[in-house]
């Protein structure tokens, strides 16, 4: 740790930089006219009028310019507004669902899993998973053994990503010819030519386009990703486009081997999509970003490993959760809000956290006080918690002390897609609009975790809600919410990749 002195240099060199070098005009203007203020004062407004009309034409002009001139480089330094204009989901037709019956005759039949018990742990923990009966997986799963080959990658990659893409253009006027950055996301799949380019190619966009894409970052890949054309938007010129594309493919992933902790993947992810048109121009659109939070924790040992990709004893490859995922996750994720919750919590609630903060330095040396957790549904009113598993639900819910209510968007789409990874928050937000609870003015927090260990929070604002239920949800959102029975998960068991 930094001793104290090293520390406020630090904050020393910080406010100096922004109030100095970073707003250098704004301080000479505001001194300027604290002195013209401080060698005029007492003045009546007649007298402040008399003057005025006194001064020279060319002193006029100057004075005019010089304010047009600061007003210009306050706009010009300003931070370009970020909006999302449509998105997209995949939806899965009936033919790729996976229900329990089918999943556990796939298992019998699978000639790694030989130990009956191992069968009944795996049947016991899709059956607490919170997943239900309609969730739907690629093409190659439905073959015994799975078809993990190059070419059924692709087939899933290109069904999954251009019905999502399609889906988001279908919804807006926005046409492919207009889209200037492109960024796709997928953890493991990652061909060559690259997914991005694979957009490219199939809607053929323009020779300068921007194309990203980022692999190995697990669920929190999307989020990231909104975080990247965010940045990029706003150096950008005015109207610009990002179309951003998550997913995760399943196909080649399978693992084919018998150790529990590199199995659980098969039983959380299922096959899914997401598509979102985001522009620096408002024209057209219906959210606005309004913060991008992200927290990394792969520089301590436990967290890096807690989600790795690896080789098992007998050379299988696969996903491997650490007994410190849980732990891991917890501590991420408060960090995370602990970065956030300043930049978004209303005064009322950041004084009520200085109250607790003072309280406990107070009475240190007597008992420990508890510290006061901030009600950030005075800051949102919409929550889309990554879906990773029942048990990450059930632990950001208790965190943040949110109603059932509040992670029903989370839960529900955990029930009806699964864990479609870096995708979920969106088919999230879809469930919030199809159920016509998205108002003007609203605000979504979007939180989600993955490998690395990593923990991502993106804030938006409504500013046009959904015309209709046209979606991923439009065929069963009459059917949702469903009851979830009440069951005891075994703890480090749920992933929150």
């Amino acid at each position: 740790m930094a001793p104290p002195s090293s520390s406020k240099a630090k904050a020393l060199k910080a406010s100096f930089e922004f109030v100095v070098v970073n707003n250098f005009l704004a301080v000479v203007a505001a001194a300027s006219v604290a002195a013209a203020l401080w060698t005029a004062w007492p003045i009546s407004i007649d007298a402040l009028a008399a003057r005025l009309q006194a001064l020279r034409p060319v002193h006029s002009l100057t004075a005019a310019i010089l304010v047009a001139a600061l007003a210009g480089h306050w706009r010009a330094r300003r931070p370009r507004d970020v909006y999302l204009v449509e998105y997209g989901c995949f939806r899965p037709k009936p033919c790729f669902r996976a229900p329990f019956a089918t999943c556990l005759e796939h298992v019998r039949l699978m000639p790694y899993l030989v130990e009956e018990e191992d069968i009944t742990w795996g049947w016991r923990l899709l059956q607490r998973s919170g997943i239900g009966e309609e969730t739907c997986v690629p093409y190659a799963y439905h073959y015994v053994p799975p078809d993990r080959s190059l070419q059924a990658s692709r087939d899933e990659t290109e069904l999954v990503i251009f019905s999502a893409v399609d889906h988001a253009f279908s919804r807006t006027s926005v046409t492919p010819a207009e889209i200037d950055v492109v960024v796709v996301n997928c953890s493991i799949f990652t061909p060559t030519p690259v997914l991005a380019d694979m957009v490219v190619s199939r809607y053929k966009l323009r020779a300068d386009v921007r194309a990203v894409n980022l692999s190995g970052m697990g669920c929190s890949a999307g989020l990231i990703s909104v975080g990247l054309a965010k940045n990029l938007l706003r150096v950008a010129p005015p109207g610009t486009h990002a179309l951003v594309v998550s997913t995760e493919i399943l196909s080649s992933q399978y693992y084919v081997g018998s150790e529990r902790e590199m199995l659980l993947p098969n039983v959380l992810f299922r096959m899914g999509a997401a598509a979102m048109i985001m522009s620096n121009s408002r024209e057209r659109a219906r959210f606005r970003l309004t913060r991008t939070v992200r927290t990394v924790a792969a520089a301590e040992d436990a967290s890096y490993r807690c989600v790795f990709q690896q080789e098992d004893g007998e050379g299988n490859t696969g996903v491997r959760l650490s007994k410190d995922l849980v732990a891991t996750a917890g501590r991420t994720m408060k960090s995370n809000i602990v970065a956030l919750g300043p930049l978004v919590l209303p005064a009322s609630e950041k004084l009520l956290v200085a109250v607790s903060l003072l309280k406990r330095w107070v009475q240190s040396g007597r008992r420990r006080l508890r510290l006061y957790r901030p009600d950030f549904r005075t800051a949102f009113e919409h929550f889309c918690i990554h879906a990773g598993g029942r048990a990450v639900i059930d632990e950001v819910q208790r965190g943040l002390g949110l109603s059932e209510e509040d992670v029903e968007a989370s839960r529900m789409t955990l029930h009806r897609f699964g864990n479609t990874s870096s995708s979920t928050v969106v088919y999230e937000l879809a469930y919030i609009e199809a159920k016509g609870r998205m108002k003007k003015g609203d605000r979504v927090w979007m939180i989600s975790f993955g490998a690395g260990f990593e923990c991502n929070s993106v804030a938006w604002e409504c500013i046009v809600p959904a015309a209709d239920a046209d979606g991923p949800w439009a065929d069963c959102i009459h059917r949702y919410p469903v009851l979830l029975p009440t069951v005891q998960l075994p703890k480090a068991v749920e992933g929150v990749i």
